[in-house]
């Protein structure tokens, strides 16, 4: 799954260098196995965010990318469509990607993220719950979100040292720590569906989805 990740991060029309951070030496030989460059980090961050802060602070770019290992569906098209609005005049400190929600399976998941924006697409609310939540019985529309992030440097650098909130304690959702803090996230929505590995159900939809894809080419 870790090569299948790498493989996707490294197609993106954006991105200029992979790596993979990581706290394991099993994760790290086998990073090194398939020629990807890795590097062991503190065992001791609470988030992914924090590794990827530690990374950041030996590099030189500017805008960084945080994929997240459990993502071997990520759409390279999706990633360069998140990095995008770090590309603009007035660039957020924060971006991140959303999909309409189809299957009403999701929807009751706790481990399908769901996300809520204003009119302008910055993020309102991330939530393991129903949100919103449809009072009078209409559907209404729900998305979820994907789990990348793209940070300007100097954002990630701060994150580790920003206050934990009591929602992120909650939810155990670290994007909520910028939101806590007054920071804003801005939020592109995205057709491109990727499917987190969160549970060995997760993984065997993954593995059916890869073994389809196979059989139409």
């Amino acid at each position: 799954m870790l090569e299948w990740v790498h493989q996707r991060v490294a197609s993106a029309r954006l991105v200029g260098r992979v790596v993979v951070a990581t706290d394991d030496e099993r994760i790290l030989a086998e990073a090194r196995r398939f020629g990807a460059l890795a590097v062991l980090t503190r065992p001791d961050h609470s988030t992914g965010t924090e590794r990827v802060a530690e990374v950041a602070a030996r590099e030189t770019a500017e805008i960084v990318v945080n994929v997240q290992g459990d993502e071997p569906l990520i759409d390279p098209a999706a990633i360069d469509l998140a990095i995008g609005p770090l590309l603009g005049a007035s660039p957020p400190p924060m971006a991140t990607l959303k999909k309409r929600i189809t299957d009403p399976r999701d929807l009751a998941d706790p481990n399908v993220v769901k996300v809520v924006t204003d009119l302008a697409g910055r993020a309102i609310y991330f939530s393991r719950s129903l949100l919103p939540f449809p009072r009078d019985g209409a559907g209404g529309e729900h998305f979820k979100h994907i789990g990348l992030y793209v940070y300007q440097r100097d954002f990630l650098l701060r994150y580790p040292g920003l206050p934990v909130g009591p929602l992120e304690r909650a939810e155990k959702l670290e994007q909520l720590r910028a939101l806590e803090n007054g920071f804003a996230i801005q939020v592109v929505e995205t057709e491109c569906e990727s499917i987190g590995v969160d549970t060995p159900e997760d993984l065997e939809k993954v593995r059916k989805t890869i073994g389809t894809a196979d059989e139409r080419r």
